[in-house]
């Protein structure tokens, strides 16, 4: 039955029960009760369609395209609506015929129809009332469902605001974006239970990077699994369970690039996104998003090494300026080395002189141990 044979219906049926009660109530009529019920259904079977037939169809493409959720929360709203018409019944029929019998009905339709709209205007909060619960629905058909299968991860659907904890700012769920998944050290961190909260990976990010493991060329393919893999492994995460979220394409419809969607999905849920992406980074923070950047807790886990310390490295190749020598810790960190540029593939003792912070990490100063103190390397001496 669709919206418009149903409204017929509920047409023909108040129509039919105020002609029977106006029948009822006017003196004289009460014989002809039948003829004014017979004449209600017929017109309202006629005249609800003429009178709302683009209502009736946009509440018809509606029921078809609406969430469940969306439907649960308007039926919420009729359920209260009818609620308290009933308790307003008991008072308005003893005003006595005909208000007292007219008045309930109206107000029952009346209440319905508020309550009904105020639940759908306020459909964030209801659905957070009624889906507290986490929703997990039957793998899709198409290719993004079967990823999510794949990786192991559950499945989790409904409107942003019901997702997320909208009450507040601070929640125990962080979002990933595609850069993060493909590095790879997210599931490092998450391994320690540094994570303790739920992992949300939006559909149109796990979509992209199924997207980037069937791209022809094979280093974006390779990436592309690399984060399939990661997905999968952190699946198995008991203190960080991963959920793919489905979101309502309505919601970001106005949005284009997966970083403005991410965001957008970020301002929604009140939630962080983990990212070492320095674009996206940025964008987040100035739309007031909050960010969890891997390489600045890269950065901030490395090692102190303070002006005096000696230590050893191997000298791997020149520096920019004439004699430097460059060398690397085990986690990474730049060490440039002066006259160092003599001892390449050579593990030398070097004494740290200062350290450096920029925007692409921490670099380390040093010179070689027993020449603290002596000017660049000028090239090899002579005898």
């Amino acid at each position: 039955m669709n919206a418009r044979l149903a409204a017929s219906v509920l047409g023909a049926a108040v129509l039919g029960a105020v002609g029977w009660a106006v029948a009822k109530t006017v003196g004289g009529l009460a014989g002809d009760a039948p003829a004014m019920l017979l004449a209600g259904l017929v017109l309202g079977l006629i005249l609800t369609p003429l009178l709302f037939a683009a209502p009736l169809r946009r509440l018809d493409a509606y029921m078809r395209n609406a969430p469940v959720e969306d439907l649960a929360v308007a039926l919420f709203g009729l359920g209260v609506g009818l609620f308290i018409s009933a308790l307003l019944t008991f008072p308005l029929v003893l005003l006595g015929s005909p208000v007292g019998n007219l008045l309930p009905t109206v107000v029952a339709l009346v209440g319905a129809l508020v309550c009904v709209r105020v639940a759908l205007l306020r459909r964030a909060d209801v659905r957070a009332l009624l889906f507290a619960a986490r929703i997990s629905r039957p793998a899709d058909t198409g290719q993004a469902a079967a990823t999510a299968n794949t990786t192991g991860a559950s499945v989790e659907s409904g409107p942003l605001s019901s997702v997320g904890n909208a009450s507040n700012g601070h929640n125990s769920r962080v979002l990933l974006d595609t850069s993060i998944i493909i590095d790879g050290r997210i599931a490092d961190i998450s391994a320690t239970g540094f994570i303790n909260g739920e992992i949300i990976v939006p559909r149109f990010v796990l979509d992209e990077l199924q997207h980037i493991a069937d791209s022809p060329d094979p280093l974006r393919r390779t990436r592309g699994r690399r984060g399939l893999d990661m997905l999968n492994r952190m699946s198995k995460e008991i203190d960080a369970p991963i959920t793919i979220l489905d979101v309502d394409p309505r919601e970001v419809r106005d949005v284009h690039e997966v970083d403005s969607k991410l965001v957008h999905v970020a301002r929604k849920l009140h939630a962080p996104i983990i990212t070492n992406d320095f674009n996206l980074n940025k964008i987040a923070q100035l739309q007031g998003v909050r960010v969890l950047n891997v390489n600045e807790l890269a950065n901030a886990v490395k090692p102190v090494v303070l002006p005096g310390e000696e230590m050893m490295v191997r000298i791997i190749q020149t520096g920019r300026e004439v004699g430097q020598g460059v060398g690397y810790l085990d986690d990474g960190t730049m060490i440039v080395v002066e006259d160092g540029a003599r001892h390449i593939d050579q593990e030398v003792a070097i004494v740290v002189t200062r350290g450096l912070q920029t925007a692409a990490g921490r670099m380390i100063f040093a010179t070689l141990k027993g020449q603290n103190g002596r000017g660049p390397y000028i090239g090899p001496r002579g005898r």
